[in-house]
């Protein structure tokens, strides 16, 4: 079975450019080809079939890490295909972007990079992004959608770790899917695809 991806954020920008926008605090989850991975999926899931590769949008790949992994000290490493020969741009639509989040500077993205590793709102240098971190760690309405976001990101974590734990006693052929389903609490409908799946 063929490795999927799941995009922390997958977003459209006025101009109809995609962006995937990852946050990683593991210098091993920022690796330049979960990048290309990343860019590949997101091209992947683009077209529907029959229609002309023309029609794919600008892409990017953005990765936020807390670490300088690229180790050069600068904010910002776009990342562009180009002419070895010429250095010219190949200009096919696909963009990389690796943001340092331990660069401090008195620029915009220095001070960005300071909000984001702050717990309190008081310390942010922008308003806006102040305001949103108030409300949802201070004002009732703003907790409760976290602490439901927080629960489904729990239950989905188990229901993944379950999945897992179905595919290993399918790939032990000893067990009805019956029993399967009873242990690990999925559907025998959703044991019954995981096998189909597996077995494709």
């Amino acid at each position: 079975m063929n490795r999927s991806v799941r995009l922390d954020i997958l977003a459209t920008d006025s101009t109809g450019a995609k962006l995937n926008v990852e946050v990683q605090r593991s210098d091993k989850g920022a690796g330049r080809k979960r990048a290309r991975y990343n860019s590949s999926m997101m091209d992947a899931n683009l077209l529907i079939k029959g229609e002309d590769f023309d029609k794919l949008p600008e892409t990017w790949v953005i990765f936020i890490t807390e670490n300088d992994v690229m180790g050069k000290g600068l904010p910002l490493y776009p990342i562009e295909r180009c002419f070895l020969g010429t250095g010219e741009r190949f200009e096919d639509g696909s963009h990389i972007l690796y943001v340092n989040g331990a660069y401090r500077g008195d620029t915009p993205i220095g001070k960005l990079m300071h909000d984001f590793s702050c717990t309190d709102a008081a310390d942010m240098y922008y308003g806006t992004l102040a305001d949103r971190v108030r409300f949802f760690k201070e004002s009732k309405e703003g907790i409760e959608i976290m602490c439901r976001a927080m629960e489904d990101m729990r239950n989905q974590t188990l229901k993944e770790g379950m999945i897992n734990v179905a595919k290993k006693m399918l790939e032990d052929g000893t067990i009805t899917l019956e029993k399967i389903a009873e242990f690990v609490g999925l559907s025998v409908d959703e044991v019954r695809k995981l096998k189909t799946d597996q077995n494709m």
